[in-house]
């Protein structure tokens, strides 16, 4: 529909064209045999646009093409692929950094709360006095029990002094008819957490259980366990025990 309005737009167009040119053409002049020299019009072929774009042209913009105006195009909207990966780049870079910035900050307040890392004289002591206190509470003899309970009395506090009531309960029961002798050794231990005036301890150690009846017997067990410990007048002693079962 729209090829053939501008097929006849076109053929009114040139037609116009064409009756102007006559109107200000030269009047003919007669030849000696009396006929009229006429005056060649050019006529413009009326030969139909190759070009797909004239079909979607409507008639202002033809007859704005007659008046000599340059058609007017819609400019077009372009996505710049470019710019919007560059600006995704620059905020990931700015998250990641973010990110980088904050988990430092994090390791390092750790760190400085945790003087174990830096610390070493501290942390000596520390293990020091807490696997001789360790030694010493895990070690039960049926014929010196007094000794037992002085250690209790020097190296545990809190809630340490009822944890290690129970766990040598069994021990202090079968003592006098087995005739034990509990004996533990710290083998390794490694602090975990030093922070001014408390710490926390993995320790681990070799008990032997000798019975000295009839027939001496004597049974060998690992233990690993963790200790919490505190310093109290100069002294570094054991608050809490967690043997890591329920």
């Amino acid at each position: 529909m729209s090829t053939t309005r501008h097929l006849v737009n076109r053929q009114r167009r040139l037609a116009t064209v064409a009756a102007a040119e006559r109107t200000t053409a030269p009047p003919r002049r007669k030849g000696r045999a009396g006929e009229d020299d006429q005056q060649s019009v050019v006529t413009p072929d009326l030969e139909e646009s190759s070009d797909p774009r004239d079909a979607d042209r409507t008639e202002e913009e033809e007859a704005g093409e007659a008046r000599g105006e340059q058609p007017r195009t819609m400019p077009r909207p372009r996505i710049r692929l470019p710019v919007v990966l560059c600006a995704l780049t620059v905020l990931l870079g700015a998250f990641a950094a973010w990110s980088f910035t904050a988990a430092d900050g994090l390791r390092g307040d750790a760190s400085r709360r945790n003087t174990a890392l830096t610390d070493i004289g501290r942390t000596s002591e520390v293990k020091g006095q807490i696997s001789e206190a360790v030694g010493a509470v895990f070690s039960y003899n049926y014929a010196a029990t007094v000794k037992s309970e002085q250690a209790a009395r020097t190296y545990l506090v809190g809630k340490a002094v009822q944890q290690h009531k129970d766990m040598l309960a069994e021990v202090r029961a079968q003592a006098p008819k087995q005739k034990l002798v509990l004996t533990t050794t710290v083998t390794e231990s490694g602090v975990e957490l030093l922070d001014g005036d408390r710490a926390r301890l993995l320790i681990f150690a070799d008990q032997s259980n000798t019975r000295t009846g009839k027939s001496d017997e004597t049974t060998y067990a690992a233990a690993m366990f963790a200790v919490d410990a505190v310093r109290r007048g100069g002294t570094w002693r054991i608050s809490a025990i967690d043997t890591f079962t329920q």
